[in-house]
């Protein structure tokens, strides 16, 4: 099933895990997938491989996985830095034969030590692509805080509808601290015309060191609130785990209340977390589901 369909009717709610690192017990994961697939999501999306190159087959195996053991739609993320368009034909045309029709076009991480290369320079031409080849349903990244390479909100919104218009059918937020900045964010990308349902990603904070790597790569604004929490609980780690999954129920509850089209939740291959989340916010998404069925 498409995920751009799931919206429709009822309050989308997904999951986001990481295949295995090159050298690690692949059977870790599928004991993640296991104890997540009793939350029974939407839809869980696969990150490209850790360590990049062919570990990314990894993310199509788990995809498929996913679906055929597990019975849950699945999601292979596919970034197309340095990459052909002969590579990446044959990357999705292996994810169709796995069964695998919902692709998250990004375009990955640039390299500080050397120009990129391949006929791939934004997730937009990757979109485009998989448009005008492919019968599959095209997921893109967004953010409330604005990409860290965009010089302004405005042509943020301008490079983000212009994504939408290559093909992309839904759009997930990069994670945020404070709802004011994607209540604002979702306000403007419809003022923009960008018609797409947006998800909201969330990412449950539960250690110091995460999230200065967060704000380091994204840019991410901390609230009061939250440093408030990061300083009393930063030296007891049950504490701040704690502290953290009630962050994230708090931003969901609201969010839902606000009637956000979906929450993708980050789950860091933690299932303990996730459920705790989950099990907190259930009733809210299966209340708001009926009310648009």
């Amino acid at each position: 099933m498409k995920t751009a369909e799931l919206f429709e009717e009822k309050t989308v709610f997904s999951l986001e895990v990481f295949p295995p690192k090159p050298d690690a017990d692949e059977s870790v994961i599928y004991n993640t997938l296991e104890e997540l697939s009793d939350i029974s999501p939407d839809f869980i999306s696969v990150t490209y491989g850790a360590g990049g190159g062919k570990n990314g087959c990894k993310t199509i195996q788990i995809a498929s996985d996913i679906q055929d053991k597990y019975g849950v739609e699945s999601v292979a993320h596919m970034p197309c830095i340095d990459m052909t368009k002969e590579q990446a034909a044959a990357i999705l045309d292996s994810m169709q034969e796995h069964g695998i029709e919902n692709i998250l076009a990004l375009r990955g991480d640039r390299s500080s030590d050397a120009p990129a290369s391949g006929d791939f320079r934004h997730a937009s031409d990757l979109i485009r692509f998989i448009k005008d080849n492919y019968d599959l349903n095209v997921i893109a990244a967004c953010y409330p805080e604005i990409h860290p390479e965009s010089t302004n909100a405005v042509d943020d919104l301008k490079w983000l509808k212009y994504k939408v218009d290559c093909g992309a059918d839904h759009l997930i937020t990069q994670l945020f601290l404070d709802n004011s900045y994607f209540y604002d964010f979702y306000e403007k990308a419809h003022i923009a015309g960008i018609d797409a349902p947006i998800e909201a990603g969330i990412m449950p904070v539960t250690n110091k060191r995460q999230i200065e790597r967060m704000v380091k790569l994204c840019g991410v604004e901390l609230p009061k609130k939250f440093v408030r929490v990061l300083e009393k609980y930063e030296h007891n780690e049950t504490a701040l785990r704690d502290a953290g999954i009630a962050y994230a129920i708090d931003q969901i509850t609201d969010l839902i209340a606000e009637g956000v089209d979906g929450i993708h939740l980050y789950t860091m291959n933690n299932p303990y977390i996730a459920h705790r989340i989950y099990d907190a916010v259930q009733s809210l998404i299966t209340v708001t589901s009926c009310a648009r069925a």
